[in-house]
């Protein structure tokens, strides 16, 4: 077990990863790393993970839906099945190598990136037209399989489902808070359900939770003073770091 000077990095790598999650998403490159890094094994850091991201997530929910910057409407209707999925992929682990889908993983994510970087419009425009049909069949099965990936393997989700938001017409500002309340959701459930393994190290995750909390406020509420156009191009940064995290794991 590792002793209390991990917390001397792990604290200030927590804020970071807050703040960038909860600009663009892929906090948990940051994180799951770190946890590795300190010592823990597998079982408790992916455990100790969704500890600190519980934290993070849910500060940053609370930033936008303060400002008004998430569809609660929508968002309600895809929290179940962004669950039902997670748990569905945490199943599918049992049966199929994670290992063999990173590389696919990798370059899908990196083809989202180039896609919304170089479509100079998608993401700065607010154009949600609301509940229509078109939105639904988007965004529904949309939240099953991005939800599935994530009970799956993870790295990511935030930023997919982002991209998710932005082809159903949300700017990246109200995208990205979109995001981190289905995060949030999901990120309880998996808490949940980990809290009864009995595998998280509760005195490295709360500490870097509270860090983790403190990084996504400051991050989102530069993501809304600096605009679509800054979330875009941090967006564009998160999908190298997250492809590369992917293809070196």
């Amino acid at each position: 077990m590792p002793g209390p000077d991990v917390l001397l990095y792990g604290v200030p790598l927590a804020f970071l990863a807050g703040f960038i999650d909860a600009v663009a998403g892929g906090g948990g490159t940051i994180t799951l790393p770190t946890l590795f890094l300190m010592g823990l094994t597998p079982p408790q850091v992916v455990a100790t993970n969704k500890l600190l991201a519980i934290f993070g997530s849910g500060s940053a929910t609370v930033q936008y839906a303060r400002k008004g910057h998430i569809e609660w409407p929508l968002v309600g209707r895809l929290v179940p099945l962004a669950l039902a999925g997670s748990a569905l992929g945490a199943y599918l682990v049992n049966f199929i190598d994670p290992d063999s889908f990173r590389t696919l993983v990798a370059v899908v994510i990196l083809g989202v990136g180039i896609l919304v970087l170089l479509n100079k419009r998608l993401g700065l425009d607010d154009r949600y037209p609301g509940l229509t049909a078109r939105v639904l069949a988007l965004t529904l099965p949309g939240a099953l399989v991005i939800g599935m990936y994530d009970g799956f393997l993870g790295p990511g989700t935030g930023t997919f489902l982002m991209f998710l938001f932005a082809l159903a017409g949300f700017n990246l500002v109200r995208a990205s808070g979109n995001a981190r309340a289905i995060n949030f959701a999901t990120n309880l459930g998996a808490f949940v359900f980990f809290l009864i393994g009995g595998q998280m190290v509760w005195w490295i995750g709360l500490p870097m939770g509270v860090a983790n909390a403190l990084g996504a406020a400051v991050g989102a509420r530069m993501a809304m003073l600096r605009g679509s156009a800054f979330v875009k191009w941090m967006y564009g940064g998160i999908v190298v770091l997250v492809a590369a995290r992917l293809l070196l794991a």
